[in-house]
């Protein structure tokens, strides 16, 4: 099947994963790339199946009544692509004998032919559909297959590693103020009661255990009871 060179540039440049950008937008872009890029194809959606969860995304509202409905009738062309790994072509729907009630809500919204591709990537599947306004439009569509494929699994592995780096410092972030409140309650004991570091933090540890607490959520109660009780600005 041909494609546009725009198909391969728009997809490419979805890989460039920066601050801000999600799993919708990328889907988003993965679907007005593809109505761009085939020629014929009039509008995409892209669906991304991970842990038992989807996620949706169409270049046209129209086509997510379509997929939603399908959804529910759980038979056409995307189900069937989700569940054989292959692809799914349907030449003239109006003419396609497999799934009827999909069909008819296919026709109402102007569908004509139809391509799904199953793309296979390490957390997930992700379900590509292309839609034209003509019969005849979608071959095999083996040679698009393969471009997505390779396109499609660099923008996730991206987003995930970005998503990874983020959750890493956002954690590491986390602990550091953990620390810091620690060390301030540290204090806090150590200068009323006249002991080390150490037994200080033994004593929070100590009285963690005996609430159920965890030690920085202990120490953030104590850092700011006492600054209530002296002034000063609060525990962050």
């Amino acid at each position: 099947m041909d494609t546009t060179p725009s198909l391969a540039r728009d997809l490419a440049a979805l890989g460039r994963v920066t601050e801000g950008v999600s799993y919708e937008s990328v889907l988003r872009g993965i679907t007005e790339a593809v109505a761009r890029g085939v020629p014929g194809c009039a509008a995409g959606t892209a669906e991304l199946w991970q842990e038992g969860r989807v996620m949706l995304a169409a270049s046209h509202s129209e086509l997510i009544a379509l997929t939603d409905r399908e959804r529910d009738l759980r038979e056409g062309p995307s189900r069937e692509a989700l569940s054989s790994g292959r692809p799914v072509v349907i030449p003239d729907v109006m003419r396609d004998a497999r799934w009827p009630r999909y069909a008819a809500t296919a026709v109402r919204h102007g569908v004509r032919s139809v391509l799904v591709l199953p793309i296979e990537v390490e957390r997930a599947v992700v379900i590509i559909g292309l839609y034209a306004v003509r019969p005849g439009v979608f071959a095999g569509g083996g040679s698009l297959m393969t471009m997505l494929a390779e396109q499609v699994t660099v923008v996730l592995a991206n987003l995930w590693e970005f998503d990874d780096v983020v959750t890493g410092a956002a954690q590491m972030q986390e602990a550091m103020a953990g620390r810091s409140v620690i060390d301030q309650a540290k204090g806090i004991i150590m200068s009323t009661s006249g002991c080390s570091a150490e037994a200080a933090f033994d004593e929070l540890r100590r009285v963690s255990q005996h609430h159920q607490i965890k030690v920085a959520d202990l120490a953030k109660l104590l850092v700011t009871e006492h600054q209530n009780k002296h002034g000063g600005n609060r525990a962050e």
